[in-house]
């Protein structure tokens, strides 16, 4: 076992770089990668978790596509990928299993001065969007940025259809043309 593993299994888990190309206008913020997306090394690796496909959906894509060519699609159309933490200690998935005490947020006021195109920020659940209205939110000087709290895509969020997170999605992620 290697020593990612071994923290894993304790608890400690850290996720991914930002995926953001030039020009990116719509930040999509999770709050920590879940057990399936750690250990491929990919956002939204889970076979159930909905994301891939309303992304497919909404911008025209195959969702069967390689990660590498999901990723592409998603910066041709201006979407970025992230998370509301750096790091924290969580067993399993679910955020509702996140440490509270344990909670490193991603340095975002250095992420946005990099990406000032940046215009909506779209949390993938309610936790996200309140981990980050708690933690990142007073700590940003004055942005200007719209928020979106959207229903989760995760598999374990049941309560909303793939058609109602569709009806929620399709609007926060396309922005007219800069």
């Amino acid at each position: 076992m290697n020593e990612a593993d071994a923290a894993r299994r304790d608890g400690a888990v850290t996720g991914f770089a930002p995926v953001v190309g030039m020009g990116a206008r719509v930040l999509v913020l999770g709050s920590m990668p879940g057990v399936a997306s750690l250990r491929q090394v990919q956002y939204y690796a889970h076979p159930r978790n909905a994301f891939w496909p309303l992304a497919a959906r909404i911008f025209g894509f195959d969702p069967g596509l390689d990660y590498d060519a999901r990723l592409r699609a998603l910066q041709a159309n201006g979407v970025a990928l992230w998370d509301v933490l750096q790091a924290c200690e969580r067993p399993g998935s679910l955020d509702a299993d996140i440490r509270g005490d344990t909670l490193v947020p991603n340095d975002f006021g250095a992420f946005l001065a990099c990406h000032p195109s940046i215009v909506r920020l779209c949390f993938n659940g309610a936790k996200a969007a309140a981990m980050f209205r708690r933690h990142v939110l007073p700590t940003l000087a004055a942005p200007k940025l719209a928020l979106f709290e959207l229903p989760s895509t995760s598999p374990a969020h049941a309560a909303a259809s793939f058609e109602q997170k569709l009806a929620a999605w399709e609007p926060a992620l396309r922005l007219p043309s800069a």
